[in-house]
C-alpha cells in the first residue's frame, strides 16, 4: 500500500479553542480508516480541513502527493476527494436522481452522461426503487444512502463519511456497513467518523483516536479499544 492522504501537523483554533492540535496521520490506498473519539474531539474539524470547508492555521494536507492545503472545496472535489455530512443535506424538492446528478455534473457537464452515472450510483447504494422520490421524503437511512450516492457521483478516490450510522434505526445498520464495503470494492479509499464501536470493530482496518483536538493513539481497532486512556476517556471500563 502507499499513502493516498497524508496529514502533517494539522492545526486549527477557533478563538481560544484548539480544535485540531498538530494532528498527524496517513491513509493508504484501499484502506478503511476510522476516526473515533468523544464529542468535541476534533473529528469533523479534521474533515472540514481536508475537504476545504475550513482553512488550517498550520500544517499540511497532501493528497496523492499533491499539497492541497487551503484549496477551495470545489477544487478538492475535482482532485478526487468527496465527503458526506453528519447533518444530512439532500435537496428536498429534487428527486433522488436529480440529487445525484448534482454530483455527477461536477465531472460530466453533459446531462445524458451525468444521468447515466447517477443511475449507476443510485443502484450501487440500493435506491433504484426511490429514483423518482423527492429527497425530503426519504427516511434517515435512505438519506444516508443518497448522500453516499451523490458523493460517489463525483468519482472520488477518497471518500470521507461522517457518522454513517448516526440517527439510523438498528435494522438499517448492517445494510449501511455492507454498502461501505461495496464502495471500497469500487476502488474508493474511505476515512470515516463513527461512534458505534461495534461498527468500527467490524468495518475499519485502522482506528485513530482523537481527544481535545489531538491524536492520542492509532492502530488496529481492537488494540485502540484496549488502550487504557481510550477506555477512560471514551469507552468506559465495562467495554469488551
Amino acid at each position: 500500500m502507499s499513502d493516498l492522504l497524508a496529514i502533517n501537523e494539522l492545526s486549527k483554533n477557533f478563538g481560544g479553542v484548539c480544535a485540531s492540535d498538530r494532528v498527524n496521520f496517513t491513509v493508504d490506498k484501499g484502506e478503511i480508516v476510522g476516526l473515533i473519539g468523544p464529542n468535541g474531539a476534533g473529528k469533523t474539524t479534521v474533515f472540514n480541513l481536508i475537504s476545504g470547508f475550513v482553512r488550517p492555521d498550520g500544517g499540511r494536507v497532501t493528497f496523492d502527493d499533491k499539497d492541497v492545503t487551503g484549496l477551495r472545496p470545489d477544487q478538492i472535489s475535482r482532485l478526487g476527494i468527496a465527503r458526506t455530512f453528519q447533518i444530512l443535506k439532500p435537496f428536498p424538492r429534487m428527486t433522488v436522481e436529480e440529487n445525484v446528478m448534482v454530483g455527477a455534473l461536477v465531472r460530466h457537464p453533459h446531462p445524458a452522461v451525468a444521468r447515466e452515472l447517477a443511475g449507476h450510483c443510485i443502484e450501487l447504494v440500493g435506491l433504484e426503487h426511490k429514483r423518482d422520490a423527492l429527497g425530503g421524503e426519504l427516511s434517515t437511512g435512505q438519506q444516508k444512502r443518497l448522500e453516499m450516492a451523490r458523493a460517489m457521483a463525483t468519482e472520488p478516490r477518497l471518500l470521507l463519511l461522517d457518522e454513517i450510522t448516526g440517527g439510523v434505526d438498528q435494522p438499517s445498520i448492517p445494510g449501511l456497513m455492507k454498502l461501505v464495503g461495496l464502495l471500497r470494492d469500487e476502488g474508493v479509499t474511505l476515512l470515516i467518523i463513527e461512534h458505534n464501536m461495534r461498527v468500527v470493530m467490524e468495518l475499519v482496518d485502522r482506528a485513530i483516536f482523537l481527544n481535545l483536538g489531538a491524536k492520542l493513539t492509532e492502530g488496529p481497532p481492537r488494540e485502540v479499544a484496549a488502550n487504557p486512556d481510550v477506555r477512560r476517556l471514551y469507552l468506559g471500563s465495562g467495554h469488551a
